[in-house]
């Protein structure tokens, strides 16, 4: 269990990296050149359709800036290239800096528009690191900060003068920082666990190949036996000619005859391995569900935990299926967390009927804490405390395996023991089609 979460956390550095929160330039670049567009349009109309005066002027420079260095971007880099942490922390604070000048010389916080000078914080908590993104909050509060001195007036009607009360002007600080942080702390919820959900998704296709691989090198083998069969075959018929033409030469005999004897013996051992194939070949397409249970208990036997299987159905009614590598790993990853947690029992009960069928591993360790029930099966996260340093805990393995038995049409359900009986329950479900089902591949 503990090598199934470090293969996940270097499969996330190695696949990964720091770049996989790496924002796309072109990306940037198109926001920013809505975020124009969208200043231009507010200016336009509020200065020659609403007729309210308004610094052009200075509006027009900070707009052609943003403008401009987009437009620098654009040609200086390719439309792929990826921005690093502090790169892309820079851009955003530019972007801050220039909306925080635009909304100061129009009115500052009594400027409608005031609350967008949350959208740079936003973005950086949905992509970039946390640190990179505190950072540019406590800016944008900076400068929110500021903005609430402003001594420009709002654009109003020629004559009057929209005057904000120094209360109002708080409220509006309060109402900006609380929604810049609560919409930066959602956004970065969402995006990391977004993240860390691909990464286990990437861990688990990697782990169904790898199982996969495995199943299909029988018949790797059944073909090498075959193809180096004629090969050998010629090595053979050449080594007996030679052994009778130097029959009689004591120089030679001896090592024709080993000649002879090796070749022999490898196609015996290419001969077994075609045999095997061939007699095995039904058992590896087709699984009954004894078979399948037997075959994920096996390896965890010798760990000095007891585990009792109680068939509550008849074999000869039980389900035969196509063997499924995601069906065999996940059930092999809940024994073992299983056997792990376990003081001295794993008790899996198998059940089968006209439309159900259903295992359930039940051990007699510490059980699932009441407060993490619901969490289970959430990808790098710890689900019990462990009593010895061995049992790890589970995070990546147990999301692969709920993820892979779902995918096969299981049900699961995770709980503890009923009757106050210590330990932890995990039923698994599924429709007996489903496990009969042909999925040839």
């Amino acid at each position: 269990m503990v090598a199934t979460e470090d293969r996940g956390a270097l499969l996330r550095h190695a696949q990964f990296g720091s770049s996989s929160r790496h924002m796309r330039l072109q990306t940037l670049v198109r926001l920013r050149w809505l975020a124009v567009a969208g200043q231009t349009a507010t200016v336009v109309i509020v200065a020659f359709l609403l007729r309210f005066p308004l610094p052009l002027m200075e509006a027009a420079i900070l707009i052609a800036a943003l403008a401009a260095a987009n437009l620098m971007l654009s040609t200086w880099f390719p439309t792929t290239h990826r921005l690093g942490p502090h790169s892309a922390a820079a851009l955003l604070g530019f972007d801050l800096l220039q909306m925080a000048s635009l909304l100061f010389i129009t009115g500052g916080l009594a400027n409608p528009f005031a609350p967008l000078i949350c959208v740079p914080v936003i973005i950086s908590f949905a992509s970039q690191p946390i640190r990179h993104s505190v950072l540019l909050i406590l800016f944008a509060l900076i400068c929110t900060t500021v903005l609430a001195l402003s001594p420009y007036d709002v654009p109003w009607y020629p004559g009057e003068m929209l005057r904000i009360q120094p209360v109002m002007q708080l409220g509006v600080w309060c109402s900006i920082a609380s929604m810049m942080s609560f919409a930066a702390f959602y956004a970065y919820k969402v995006s990391h666990e977004a993240t860390l959900l691909a990464d286990a998704l990437a861990a688990t296709e990697l782990v169904l190949e790898r199982e996969k691989h495995l199943s299909q090198l029988d018949g790797l083998a059944a073909a090498a036996a075959h193809e180096l069969g004629t090969p050998l075959a010629t090595i053979s018929v050449v080594a007996k000619e030679m052994e009778r033409e130097l029959r009689g030469d004591d120089r030679f005999r001896e090592d024709v005859q080993l000649l002879r004897s090796q070749s022999e013996r490898c196609r015996d051992i290419l001969r077994r391995l075609t045999s095997l194939s061939t007699d095995s070949e039904e058992h590896l397409s087709r699984l009954p569900l004894s078979s399948l249970i037997e075959e994920v208990i096996a390896p965890h036997r010798e760990f000095g935990i007891e585990i009792e299987v109680v068939e509550l159905g008849e074999r000869g009614s039980e389900p035969i299926g196509n063997r499924n590598a995601g069906v065999l790993y996940g059930l092999g990853n809940l024994i073992e967390n299983a056997v792990d947690y376990a003081k001295d029992k794993v008790t899996v009960t198998v059940a089968h009927g006209p439309a159900r069928v259903g295992i359930t591993i039940e051990d007699d360790g510490p059980g699932y804490a009441p407060d993490i029930l619901s969490r289970i099966g959430e990808p790098y996260m710890t689900t019990r405390p462990s009593e010895s340093e061995r049992a790890g805990g589970l995070g990546l393995g147990l999301f692969i395996a709920k993820t892979l038995l779902e995918r096969s049409g299981a049900a699961i359900r995770f709980g503890n023991r009923a009757g106050g009986e210590p330990g932890a329950r995990i039923d698994v479900e599924w429709p007996r089609w489903a496990m009969e089902t042909d999925k040839r591949k």
